[in-house]
């Protein structure tokens, strides 16, 4: 056989050996992660990685999802973060009300100047809270979305209840997150970029590797969502994030 021929052949096995050995599910107790992002190092190093492609795409992915349950009304981000998403939503859905809420004031107020700066202000509130004592009366939003922010919840059932409560019957949710039990590949992936490329005051956090290990497994979410007085709900898992949805009754 030409050399040419080995080296294809090698090629060839080397990829088959990894994908055999990254399509495996992880497969590692939970390790326990805290909610709200206080300090300002912090909170402009999580701005600066929200700006980049991968984000960009995770936003598209989510938008998608949300578009397949036709939105209206009151729509509440909780957990919005820099409010990358708030700005996506806002100009793929203009009719929607739009109001973010994030646990750390400190996020809170940089989601407001970056809503300001893409000349989006007057199109949405912003709050500071606690998923798990949102800021709304009861029955009273049409569609709550949550992205990568349910591993941080200290007691999730709570915050399930307290999304139930304020939604309004038919009310939706939608909640975005990586999971656990991801394939080995996206790990990986996840360990190559806090090495290489994330910044260095997020890598001292040990993140996003510990935000990763704090997800949930696609069987975990399922036994929460059935512990919630959600009657309806779905469990959507992708490469290494799973989608949850659900529905309150009218």
């Amino acid at each position: 056989m030409a050399t040419g021929a080995w080296v294809v052949l090698a090629i060839v096995l080397l990829i088959v050996i990894v994908l055999a050995l990254g399509l495996r599910p992880l497969k590692v107790p939970r390790q326990v992660s805290f909610e709200g992002i206080e300090d300002d190092a912090v909170v402009r190093a999580y701005d600066r990685i929200s700006r980049w492609p991968q984000f960009k795409a995770l936003r598209w992915l989510v938008v998608q999802e949300l578009k397949r349950h036709h939105p209206s009304g009151i729509l509440v981000d909780a957990g919005c973060g820099p409010g990358y998403l708030i700005a996506t939503i806002a100009r793929s859905l203009p009719h929607l009300s739009i109001i973010g809420v994030d646990i750390s004031e400190e996020m809170a107020e940089r989601a407001k100047q970056n809503l300001s700066s893409l000349g989006l202000a007057d199109k949405v509130i912003f709050r500071q809270g606690d998923i798990q004592a949102l800021p709304f009366e009861d029955n009273s939003v049409d569609f709550l979305v949550s992205t990568l922010s349910l591993h941080h919840w200290s007691d999730p059932k709570r915050a399930l209840q307290e999304i139930h409560r304020v939604l309004e019957p038919d009310g939706q949710f939608l909640i975005f997150d990586i999971r656990r039990d991801s394939h080995y590949l996206f790990y990986w992936l996840i360990q190559f970029a806090q090495r290489f490329v994330i910044p260095s005051v997020m890598r001292k956090a040990n993140e996003p590797t510990g935000s990763l290990l704090a997800g949930y497994t696609t069987a975990e979410l399922k036994a929460m969502l059935s512990e919630t007085p959600f009657a309806r709900w779905q469990v959507m898992p992708g490469f290494g994030w799973a989608f949850a949805w659900g529905k309150k009754d009218n």
